[in-house]
């Protein structure tokens, strides 16, 4: 695999840091600006709109711009973003920073997955997906706890300045090691192919459904694991402590799915999404009847970050199969795809625990909006993951 697949997957790293660290300290930001798990769990949702408007908001901005400019342009001012945020007092100010950090990194992973695809075989999509996500899941492996350890011993603040630092090597690393051919390539096919037809790649069933079926399922995780510290706190009786091993082990899980699917999701992405799908639906429901009993709830976090992220990743990587006739939007249409989900399950989960009892709702969020998906998937099977290996030319 090329080394600038693992200088993009850096700077997914700390993107992916700032995206889900909201799930440890959501309820220490409810407390500081005195609002309620609920309104501060809907910055969550926030940054997750962010991304779906900024994704093909910016791959179409940004599609005759050199690659290596976009990406530095785009880590500048998400750490920006994030100096701001640390600093204010309102949290008004703090939402629209998360949306413009939101927008910025769209940006960023939009060309950046357009760029993997590029890098790589017609047929190893899959694995250069893998690579990338592989920062995310890093970033709930070690990321995301440490920085919820810091926002517990520091404060919330503390997490939001580590961010903004974090991105000072990472764009050294974009300005200093993304070679001139890494940031010609990617885009080469861009101006013989119109963005008029583009676009109209969305009209495709194929790649509508597609879409559908990722936004579903990570609408799941993404429910739960926004309000995941609730959950570990109030319904298992844990302390503050044990929220960072819980987001540990899904992050190990999540990892470890996505290598999983990365082997699987070009060749046999039936298997992962049915399969896995199926399996994940009844992790859902175990995870909702056993999070009292907390040596039952940490095992299910980390299954459900393995099954969540596999079958999440193996949908996104369909969404570029998909979208293969659309070379600079392919990205961004995997990134929209992802973040309604990411957008639409904090909503759900929110409105969900204003009515149901306890911290759970989410959780059943999650067992819905999985199981309908699975349902959707079934019969459309072999139109959005065709049996056989894909070889786009």
């Amino acid at each position: 695999m090329p080394f600038a697949l693992y200088l993009l997957a850096l700077v997914v790293f700390a993107m992916g840091t700032s995206e889900f660290m909201l799930a440890g300290l959501v309820p220490d930001i409810s407390a500081y600006f005195a609002v309620s798990v609920g309104t501060a769990g809907l910055l969550t949702s926030a940054f997750a709109a962010g991304m779906v408007i900024g994704a093909p908001a910016m791959a179409a901005l940004t599609r005759r711009l050199p690659v290596k400019a976009t990406l530095l342009g785009c880590v500048i001012v998400f750490a920006l973003s994030h100096v701001v945020g640390a600093l204010t007092p309102d949290f008004t100010v703090l939402f629209i920073t998360r949306v413009i950090a939101a927008v910025v990194n769209a940006g960023f992973l939009a060309v950046a997955l357009g760029a993997a695809t590029k890098l790589v075989a017609p047929d190893a999509k899959g694995r250069a997906v893998a690579i990338l996500l592989a920062g995310t899941t890093v970033a709930t492996v070690a990321g995301v706890p440490a920085g919820t350890l810091l926002g517990t011993a520091l404060g919330w603040q503390s997490t939001f300045w580590a961010i903004a630092l974090l991105c000072v090597p990472a764009a050294i690393g974009i300005a200093a090691g993304f070679t001139a051919q890494a940031d010609d390539s990617p885009r080469e096919e861009s101006f013989s192919t119109s963005l008029r037809v583009e676009l109209a790649q969305l009209a495709s069933p194929r790649l509508l459904l597609t879409m559908l079926l990722a936004a579903l399922v990570n609408a799941g995780t993404f429910a739960t694991l926004t309000f995941l510290a609730p959950i570990v706190t109030d319904t298992a009786g844990m302390s503050q402590w044990w929220v960072s091993v819980a987001l540990v082990l899904f992050g190990v899980g999540s990892f470890i799915g996505v290598t999983v699917a990365g082997r699987l999701s070009d060749a046999r992405p039936g298997i992962v999404i049915v399969g896995g799908g199926s399996v994940l639906v009844l992790g859902w429901v175990a995870l909702a009847l056993f999070a009292t009993n907390p040596v039952a709830l940490l095992g299910l976090v980390f299954a459900q970050g393995v099954l969540g992220f596999a079958v999440g990743s193996t949908l996104i990587t369909r969404v570029l199969y998909a979208a293969a006739s659309a070379p600079t939007m392919a990205g961004s249409y995997a990134t929209a795809a992802l973040n309604v989900g990411a957008a639409a399950g904090p909503v759900l989960a929110a409105a969900a625990l204003g009515v149901m009892p306890g911290a759970l709702g989410p959780v059943w969020v999650a067992v819905i909006v999985t199981a309908a998906a699975l349902l959707l998937a079934i019969p459309v099977l072999r139109l959005v993951a065709p049996a056989e290996r894909e070889v786009v030319k």
